[in-house]
């Protein structure tokens, strides 16, 4: 079997998932039709570059448009339903068996949904997709760098109540730069309260002095892309020995030039340091990517081997915020896939 065909054969997981960044112009065009929003085209092949960027996007700025456009559209329980049914849809087109997606509760409200209730209707429109298409689904609840004290600790709040009902983590995101980690120790001692799991965006747009941050005073237990850990070497000991996971997300990472080309992308370096590293979609729509596209580059354009694209997949298994119970039945399924595939027993799976 050549290696394209098996990339595209291996389960998977997407453990950075972003729902609004996963919107297809087909979906566009009828939530537009339900809502009674006109959109520029009604055509879904010329609406593409409203939704994604072109592969010379040349900042971070140009790259968060794309979401400014869409956010209007999903403002409604059944555009949330829909979204995250069609989220888990497109996972299972690249064998992908479990994903975690995230979404920021407070950007959903302004046609008078409570901050419980898109949590929830994103849960409903997930558990939809995994009835139907077999792949596992769970949410993370976003606290906005731009927003509130008040408005973030009410998402936690609401994240709390669907924890173990679908919800399993909440997150930190946002402009980096100038809203630096530090300045959510209190939304986010909440969260240690109560017991929520955490994964933050650190280290993307900003230094590694977020996620130091991250993992010393806000808890978290993953970092969310982390690409410039490398500026700091003490810390980069700390992440490996504490086996704290990486959410890379390689194409959005050059797209939003948070690493300005391949040539410094820093996959290979903290892969052969030890660094628990999981790879990721991002914002599919956004960037025109897929799970299985970003295991191609990795092993295109560093050298990645099936045995240790093998290793960075059973990475996101241990890495994911499911129970342990649960962790352990789907260890047990990418177990008996690649058994199958002929590819498990030429890894070392991580303890």
């Amino acid at each position: 079997m050549n290696i394209s065909r098996l990339l595209s054969e291996l389960p998977k997981v997407d453990l950075h998932v972003h729902l609004d960044g996963s919107v297809q112009p087909t979906t566009l065009l009828k939530l537009a039709e339900d809502q009674g929003i006109s959109l520029p085209s009604e055509n879904a092949f010329e609406l593409i570059p409203y939704v994604q960027v072109e592969e010379n996007c040349t900042s971070l700025t140009e790259y968060l448009m794309k979401f400014d456009f869409v956010l209007p559209f999903l403002q409604t329980k059944q555009s949330l339903e829909q979204v995250a049914y069609e989220v888990v849809g497109q996972a299972a087109e690249h064998q992908i068996k479990y994903i975690e997606v995230r979404f920021a509760p407070q950007l959903h409200r302004r046609n008078g949904l409570s901050t419980a209730d898109t949590i929830h209707h994103v849960i409903q429109g997930l558990r939809q997709g995994e009835s139907q298409f077999g792949v596992k689904a769970r949410v993370i609840a976003i606290c906005m760098r731009n927003h509130t004290v008040a408005m973030n600790i009410a998402v936690v709040e609401a994240a709390s109540l669907f924890l173990g009902h679908g919800l399993v983590a909440v997150d930190l995101a946002g402009d980096e730069t100038k809203f630096p980690a530090g300045l959510f120790r209190e939304v986010f001692a909440v969260a240690r309260k109560l017991q929520i799991p955490v994964t933050i965006h650190a280290g993307e747009a900003a230094g590694s002095e977020n996620i130091k941050e991250a993992i010393t005073h806000l808890g978290a237990r993953r970092i969310g892309h982390g690409v410039r850990l490398r500026e700091n070497s003490e810390l980069m000991d700390i992440i490996r020995e504490q086996k704290i996971p990486l959410e890379l997300c390689p194409t959005s990472n050059i797209q939003t030039k948070a690493v300005y080309d391949w040539s410094s992308y820093p996959i290979r370096d903290y892969f052969d340091q030890g660094i628990v590293l999981t790879i990721n979609t991002d914002n599919p729509g956004v960037s025109g990517t897929n799970l299985t596209k970003e295991y191609q580059i990795i092993a295109e354009k560093f050298g990645f081997t099936i045995k240790e694209i093998t290793k960075l997949i059973m990475n996101g298994v241990e890495a994911s915020f499911l129970e342990d119970d649960e962790k352990a039945m789907l260890r047990r399924d990418f177990e008996k896939i690649l058994n199958k595939l002929g590819v498990y027993d030429s890894i070392d799976i991580p303890q």
